[in-house]
C-alpha cells in the first residue's frame, strides 16, 4: 500500500496550465513577428494590414520567451511532482503557488510590448507600469520562497526518508 498521494489530477492542471502558456507563447510569437515585419501578414492569406505593432524589439522578445519559459517550468513541475516530499495539501499549495507565478509572470511581460513604459521594474509611471510591477512583485516574490520551502523539505534531516536513507548507508 502506497502512502504516496494521488498527484494525476494535479499534474494535469499544471501540464493544461502549461499548455495554455505556450499557447499565449504562440500568440504572443505572432505579435513578434507581426512588430518585426512591420505589417499584419501571414502567408497563404492574400490580404495584409500595414500596420507596425508597438514595442520593442526586447519587450516582444521577452513576452514571447517568458511564456515558452514559464510553460515548461509547469510541465516539468508536474513531472517531479510525485518525488516532492509533501502530502496532498502541500503538493496542492505547490501547484496553485506555481500557477499563480507562472501567469503573474507572463501577464506582467505581455504588457510591456503592449504599452510603453510598461516594464514594471520600479514603482510609477502609467498604471499599466504598476499593474506589471504589482504581478512582478507577486510572481518573483513566489519564485524565490516556493523553491527554498521545497529546498528545506527535501534537506530536512528530520524526514523520515531522510532517517531510512541514513539507516541504509550506515549498514552497507
Amino acid at each position: 500500500m502506497s502512502t504516496q498521494p494521488d498527484t494525476k489530477p494535479l499534474q494535469k492542471t499544471l501540464i493544461g496550465h502549461g499548455a495554455l502558456l505556450l499557447f499565449s507563447a504562440g500568440l504572443l510569437g505572432f505579435g513578434f513577428l507581426f512588430f518585426l515585419i512591420g505589417k499584419i501578414a501571414l502567408w497563404p492569406i492574400p490580404w495584409e494590414i500595414d500596420y507596425q505593432m508597438p514595442g520593442t524589439y526586447d519587450a516582444w522578445r521577452m513576452a514571447h520567451m517568458e511564456g515558452i519559459a514559464n510553460g515548461l517550468l509547469l510541465w516539468l513541475s508536474a513531472a517531479i511532482m510525485p518525488l516532492l516530499p509533501f502530502g496532498f495539501k502541500g503538493l496542492r499549495r505547490f501547484a496553485y503557488a506555481i500557477i499563480v507565478i507562472a501567469w503573474t509572470i507572463v501577464i506582467a511581460s505581455a504588457l510591456d510590448p503592449f504599452f510603453p513604459d510598461s516594464r514594471g521594474l520600479e514603482f510609477g509611471g502609467p498604471i499599466t507600469n504598476q499593474f506589471a510591477f504589482f504581478l512582478f512583485y507577486i510572481g518573483v516574490g513566489g519564485a524565490m520562497v516556493v523553491p527554498a520551502i521545497v529546498a528545506y523539505q527535501c534537506f530536512r534531516p528530520d524526514r523520515p526518508e531522510a532517517a531510512s536513507a541514513k539507516l541504509k548507508l550506515d549498514d552497507a
